[in-house]
């Protein structure tokens, strides 16, 4: 493929990126990288098109698949796509600038390796793209769990009227108090409906919440370990990094009342999974719904694949058709505010300053 093998270019006059469709590189080089377990190049290409001619683009699947595009790029925009050391290395990437990553979250990257090089690395966080989505998810988890509706459906379909048993262990959100871990953009959304079923809201993160967000969404804050002896149901939505990783670890899962449920729509690296499984298998923990797993996708040895009461879903929190235009269109806003208006990039998560 004019030397960058196994990459798809699409370039603005609509060309396949290998010649340059803005007249011998003029344009600006982006490298779009979409992992194939969230669309890979389908996805990539619908990414690309919101250049709209101010970007020659190459899609790829993985940052590895072309040295060339890579050691082209000013920008890269990444969809779960890793960005690791060797990639910001001057050597492979001499002409990059920024790394947008599609999402909230920017464990994928080495912000680190970035901060170093002088390359900025932009999330969506400010945009609230992805916030309601994933907000929605955590109480469609919450429900499932609530309500039994995995086995309920499981008996009924075979011939089963399970009513007489499942009345002894059907509960309801309204009355509970949800922990919310982490009250940004995404778990504001989450108190916001909250009050919806009439919860009580506590809240905990590395800082307090102003007090104006708190009295809007009805949140108390309280430390880490307050909020898991006290709730019925823990909702995470913190960022991974090294601090919060297996935040929720053997000790910590052991706070939990018996009858609690934990959600996580955030990054499956903030619990420390094995742990998690030993507490539903033991009966510590009432049961768990996980949106999110480490790695993605989980290995079928996993063992929360088969613990008792899980309501699992493969990370589609925030991928809702209509997120997903809100996803692309805020990366692509941000990255293109730069390129062509001269903006300073939005969301910068490693200090870096961009001119």
């Amino acid at each position: 493929m004019s030397g960058i093998e196994g990459a798809e270019g699409v370039g603005s006059d609509g060309s396949d990126g290998s010649g340059g469709g803005g007249g011998g590189g003029a344009l600006p080089r982006v490298l779009a990288v979409v992992s194939p377990h969230v669309g890979g190049r389908a996805v990539g290409a619908g990414l690309a098109s919101l250049f709209a001619g101010q970007a020659e683009v190459t899609v790829v699947e993985s940052a590895d698949e072309s040295p060339a595009a890579l050691a082209e790029a000013e920008v890269l925009v990444t969809g779960l796509g890793a960005v690791t050391a060797a990639h910001l290395d001057p050597a492979a990437s001499p002409r990059l600038r920024v790394v947008q990553c599609a999402s909230h979250g920017f464990d994928y990257v080495d912000v680190a390796a970035a901060r170093e090089r002088g390359v900025a690395v932009c999330s969506i966080g400010s945009s609230g793209a992805e916030a309601q989505n994933v907000a929605e998810q955590a109480f469609a988890l919450m429900l499932a769990l609530a309500k039994h509706l995995l086995p309920a459906h499981r008996v009924l379909t075979e011939g089963d009227w399970a009513l007489p048993r499942l009345q002894s262990v059907l509960t309801e959100l309204s009355g509970k108090v949800l922990g919310v871990v982490g009250l940004g953009r995404i778990g504001q959304q989450v108190a916001k409906r909250a009050a919806a079923f009439d919860m009580t809201v506590l809240y905990t993160g590395r800082r307090r919440a102003p007090e104006d967000v708190e009295r809007r969404y009805g949140a108390r804050y309280v430390p880490l370990e307050e909020l898991l002896r006290t709730a019925d149901y823990v909702s995470l939505h913190a960022p991974l990094d090294e601090s919060t990783r297996h935040l929720l670890d053997r000790e910590r899962l052991a706070l939990l009342k018996p009858t609690a449920f934990v959600v996580n729509t955030a990054r499956g690296a903030l619990i420390d999974q094995e742990a998690l499984a030993d507490a539903l298998e033991s009966g510590a923990l009432a049961g768990a719904g996980l949106d999110v797993f480490d790695p993605e996708p989980p290995p079928a040895s996993l063992r929360l694949l088969r613990a008792p009461n899980v309501v699992l879903s493969p990370h589609v929190g925030g991928v809702t058709r209509e997120a997903l235009v809100r996803i692309a269109l805020a990366a692509i806003e941000n990255v293109r505010g730069w390129l062509t208006e001269g903006r300073p990039p939005a969301d910068i998560v490693n200090g870096v300053v961009v001119d």
